[in-house]
C-alpha cells in the first residue's frame, strides 16, 4: 500500500495522529469532473470523490432513493416464508407476540412490527427482556409464557442463535418467526422462518441492515402478499421510516446503499413529528431545530437506551408504539430522568475506570488491551465505560462488572483494524472466559474472578504487536482545508447533500490552518467551547466534546500562537439564529 503524503506536513498531532489527505491523487481529477458536471461546491465534490463516488454516479449518490436502492425483499433467504406467516396472522386476526431487545434497534424493530399489525386491529404483546435478570435474547420462561397467549411469536433483533431455547420451550401450537441481523453462531433454530441477511446461505448482500431495516423489508413483502389477497387498505410503510432511520443510526451500521436511503427518507418523515413518541423525546431533549441523524444518535437514542440500561427495558418500545401525546410525554420524561441518572453513574464509573487504567499503565504506556473491573459497577453501563476508555487510551478496552457470585459481565470496544470479537473467541477457546462473543468493534464477555489475571496476560500476549502497530500508524483523514471565513452556512448546508454521515460514510473533516484561539471556556460535562480567528480576522465558534482534561483540551486552552485545527462542520441553532460551528477533533502545532 502506497503511503499517503502528510497533510500540512503534520506527522504527529496533539492526539498522536498523522494527518493525511483523504483523496488519492487519482481522485483529484474525479472531484474536478464532479464539480463541473453538477455545478456544486469544490469541497462537496472532493468529499464525494474521496469516498469513491465516480462522476457518473455522483448525481444519484446525492439523492438516495428507495426505488433505486432497495432490492426485491425476497432476495433475503426465508423472508417470503416469514412474510406469509405474518400475513396469515393478519388475515385471521391471530394473537401475536413480539420478543425484542433492550437497545434502540430492538425497541424500534418491536414498535415497527407492532404498529403494522395494530393497523389491522391486532394488539400484540411485546416482551423486552431485562438486561440484568434475563440477558440478551429469548429465554425459555418468556417464550413459554408468550406461547400461552399467542399463536405467532416474532423475535426481532434476536433469535438467530436461540435454537436450544426454542427447542426446550416446546411451543406446540405457536409458530415462531425470527427476524434478526446478528452473526450466526451455530445451528439455526427449527422455526417457521429465520430472516437474517447474515445467514451463511443468504445472497442478498444486505448484511449491513440493522434489525429494523430487516423488519421493514419483511413488512414490504407482507403488504405485497396481502395486496395479492385483495386486502385493503394497507399501512403506509413509508410513514414508519422515522423508526427505521432512528434504529439505523443508533445501531451504527454502515450508512451506505439502502441504509442511506432509509435514513434520508426516514429523517424527512421524522421532521413531521407524526410519531408521538419521537416528538416527545425531541421535546424533552430540547431539540430546537429540524431532526437530523445527529439527534437520533446523540440525543434521542441514549434516552431510549437508558431504560434498557438502568430502568424498565420496555419503556423504549412502549414509547415508540404510543399514540397518545400526553402518555408519550410522560414516558419520555421518565426516560429523560433515567438518562440523567445514567450520566451520573457513567461519570463516576468512567473516573474509576480511568484511574485504574492509568495505574496499570506500564512505564508511562498503555497495555495493548485495557481491562478494568469493579464489584460496584452497574452491568448496564459497562459498554459505555469501555467506549470512553477506548477514546481516552486509543486502545481496545474492556469494563467488567463483577457480581456477588464471582462472575463478571463485561463489554469491550475496539479500535479500527483490530478484531476484538476474534480475540474474545480465542480467549473462550483457551479457557480464560466462561463465554464471550461479538464482532470486530465490540464484544461481550463473562469471566470468573479467579481467571482475570490469566485473561489480562492472554489479551496482552495476543494483542500487543497488532495493537501497537495500529496505534503507531493511526491517521486522521482530512477532506479539505479552509478558513473560518469560508465555513459559511451555504457551504455547510450543501455538504449535507452527501450525507447522512456515520459509519461507512464518515463526516467530512476539514483543516483550519494557522488559526488563533481567541477564547475558551468549559461548558457542560467537560466540553471546551472556543472562538477561532483566521488571519483575515474572521471568527468561527467551535467546541471540543469531553476534552477539558485531555491533551487536546489543554492545547486549546493554552494556545497563544496560531495552530492547525481539524474538525467537522455543522449549523448551530440557537434562539432562532443559525450560525456555523466546528466540532474540533484534533489540533497540531504548525511545522
Amino acid at each position: 500500500m502506497v503511503s499517503r503524503q502528510s497533510f500540512l506536513g503534520i506527522e504527529r498531532s496533539v492526539t498522536q495522529r498523522r494527518w493525511v489527505e483523504r483523496m488519492s491523487p487519482a481522485q483529484t481529477q474525479v472531484a474536478t469532473d464532479i464539480a463541473q458536471r453538477l455545478g456544486i461546491h469544490d469541497s462537496l465534490a472532493r468529499i464525494l470523490a474521496g469516498r469513491g463516488v465516480s462522476a457518473d454516479d455522483a448525481e444519484a449518490f446525492l439523492d438516495p432513493t428507495l426505488r433505486a436502492l432497495m432490492p426485491d425483499p425476497r432476495t433475503v433467504t426465508d423472508l417470503q416464508r416469514a412474510a406469509g406467516r405474518i400475513a396469515k396472522a393478519v388475515q385471521d386476526r391471530e394473537p401475536v407476540a413480539i420478543f425484542g431487545d433492550y437497545d434502540v434497534d430492538g425497541a424500534s424493530s418491536a414498535a415497527l412490527l407492532a404498529r403494522y399489525v395494530r393497523f389491522f386491529g391486532i394488539e400484540p404483546e411485546i416482551h423486552i427482556p431485562d438486561r440484568v435478570f434475563e440477558g440478551y435474547g429469548p429465554n425459555v420462561a418468556a417464550i413459554r409464557r408468550l406461547a400461552e397467549r399467542a399463536s405467532l411469536i416474532v423475535t426481532v433483533d434476536c433469535g438467530t442463535n436461540s435454537a436450544e431455547v426454542f427447542a426446550e420451550a416446546q411451543t406446540d401450537g405457536s409458530d415462531i418467526v425470527v427476524i434478526d441481523h446478528h452473526q450466526v453462531g451455530g445451528a439455526l433454530p427449527e422455526v417457521v422462518a429465520v430472516v437474517n441477511p447474515n445467514r451463511d446461505d443468504d445472497l442478498s448482500g444486505l448484511g449491513n441492515l440493522c434489525a429494523a431495516g430487516v423488519v421493514f423489508m419483511t413488512l414490504v413483502d407482507v403488504s405485497r402478499q396481502l395486496r395479492e389477497e385483495g386486502v385493503s387498505p394497507l399501512p403506509d410503510l413509508l410513514q414508519l421510516l422515522d423508526i427505521v432511520a432512528l434504529a439505523t443510526v443508533c445501531d451504527v451500521v454502515a450508512l451506505t446503499g439502502l441504509n442511506r436511503a432509509l435514513v434520508t427518507k426516514g429523517t424527512v418523515v421524522a421532521r413531521h413529528m407524526s410519531n408521538p413518541g419521537l416528538a416527545a423525546l425531541a421535546r424533552v431533549a430540547s431539540v430546537g431545530e429540524p431532526l437530523n441523524p445527529f439527534h437520533f444518535g446523540y440525543l434521542i437514542g441514549p434516552r431510549i437506551n437508558a431504560g434498557g440500561r438502568i430502568g424498565d427495558a420496555a419503556l423504549g418500545a412502549r414509547l415508540l408504539c404510543e399514540d397518545d401525546a400526553q402518555k408519550a410525554l410522560e414516558i419520555a420524561g421518565e426516560l429523560d430522568r433515567l438518562n440523567r441518572e445514567r450520566q451520573v453513574i457513567e461519570t463516576e464509573m468512567v473516573a474509576q475506570a480511568r484511574a485504574e487504567a492509568e495505574a496499570d499503565a506500564m512505564d508511562g504506556g498503555w497495555p495493548a488491551v485495557i481491562v478494568t473491573t469493579s464489584d460496584n459497577w452497574h452491568p448496564g453501563i459497562v459498554g459505555l465505560i469501555a467506549a470512553r476508555l477506548r477514546e481516552h487510551t486509543r486502545r481496545p478496552s474492556f469494563a467488567i462488572a463483577f457480581g456477588a457470585n464471582g462472575l463478571g459481565t463485561g463489554s469491550g470496544r475496539s479500535i479500527p483494524g483490530f478484531d476484538l470479537g476474534r480475540l474474545v473467541r480465542e480467549a473462550v477457546n483457551a479457557g480464560h472466559l466462561v463465554k464471550g462473543g461479538g464482532h470486530a468493534m465490540a464484544a461481550g464477555i463473562t469471566v470468573a474472578q479467579e481467571k482475570l489475571g490469566g485473561l489480562r496476560r492472554f489479551f496482552e500476549e495476543h494483542g500487543n504487536d497488532a495493537v501497537r502497530t495500529l496505534v503507531e500508524a493511526e491517521t486522521l483523514a482530512i477532506d479539505s482545508a479552509l478558513s473560518a471565513r469560508a465555513a459559511s452556512l451555504d457551504m455547510i448546508e450543501e455538504l449535507q447533500h452527501a450525507g447522512p454521515y456515520g459509519a461507512g460514510n464518515p463526516e467530512p473533516v476539514f483543516a483550519l490552518p494557522n488559526h488563533r484561539v481567541r477564547s475558551s471556556k468549559i461548558v457542560g460535562n467537560g466540553h471546551l467551547k472556543v472562538s477561532l480567528q483566521s488571519a483575515d480576522n474572521a471568527r468561527l465558534d467551535a467546541i471540543a466534546f469531553r476534552a477539558a482534561d485531555t491533551d487536546l483540551g489543554k492545547c486549546l486552552a493554552e494556545a497563544r500562537e496560531p495552530i492547525h485545527l481539524a474538525g467537522t462542520l455543522s449549523i448551530n441553532h440557537w434562539n432562532g439564529r443559525k450560525t456555523p460551528q466546528m466540532r474540533i477533533v484534533d489540533v497540531a502545532v504548525p511545522v
